[in-house]
């Protein structure tokens, strides 16, 4: 097995023990012997178990930027890809919880240095953002003053709202279809939205 592939394996085992026992419950010791490799094996790729935490939400974190950039890449119009971004995020979010056990878990126990390291994640989101809106504008699709701004403001509001979607409080008594109509009332209208020539 090459380097990359030990590593890769793991910060999986310790992700899936992460999520089933927890962080404080899962020792150096659980995560050899679940990979069934050594624990001279695991301390040659991490020094100690929070050296593999941050492994593990930096993965996570690499998935979801990754799964982002094939929707930005997507030839579809602009007014219809910036919708199926924010689709995108929350629903990336939301499986990533569910993957790593619920929003309550020791997995989340330290949102202060995830969010350092989701830094990244949000960055290039942001990115992405930028470069459909400015699609979108120089198509005369959107009527933005500013688009770095508007990326900005868009990427926060929709990171405000991840935990209340995961927890399915945001129109809980309407269908998928109905809902989603009401976020592309409030994004097309925010963006200044003109029908397609």
């Amino acid at each position: 097995m090459t380097v990359l592939k030990t590593r890769a394996k793991l910060v999986d085992v310790a992700r899936q023990l992460f999520a089933k026992k927890g962080v404080e419950a899962t020792t150096m010791n659980d995560i050899a012997l679940a990979s069934k490799k050594g624990r001279r094996t695991l301390y040659t790729y991490f020094k100690n178990k929070d050296q593999i935490y941050m492994a593990v939400v930096e993965s996570e974190l690499k998935m979801l930027s990754d799964t982002m950039d094939k929707v930005a890449r997507k030839p579809i119009v602009p007014d219809k890809k910036i919708l199926e971004l924010i689709m995108t995020h929350l629903d990336i979010i939301k499986m990533a919880v569910y993957r790593n056990g619920t929003l309550r878990a020791d997995f989340f126990r330290d949102i202060w240095r995830v969010e350092a390291m989701r830094k990244y994640f949000d960055n290039n989101e942001i990115k992405l953002f930028r470069e459909v809106l400015k699609e979108g504008k120089d198509q005369g699709l959107f009527d933005i003053d500013n688009v770095e701004i508007t990326a900005d403001i868009l990427h926060y509001c929709i990171k405000g709202i991840e935990v209340p979607y995961i927890r399915g409080q945001i129109g809980e008594d309407l269908d998928d279809e109905t809902g989603w109509r009401y976020v592309s009332k409030i994004v097309y209208g925010a963006l200044g939205c003109r029908k397609e020539k």
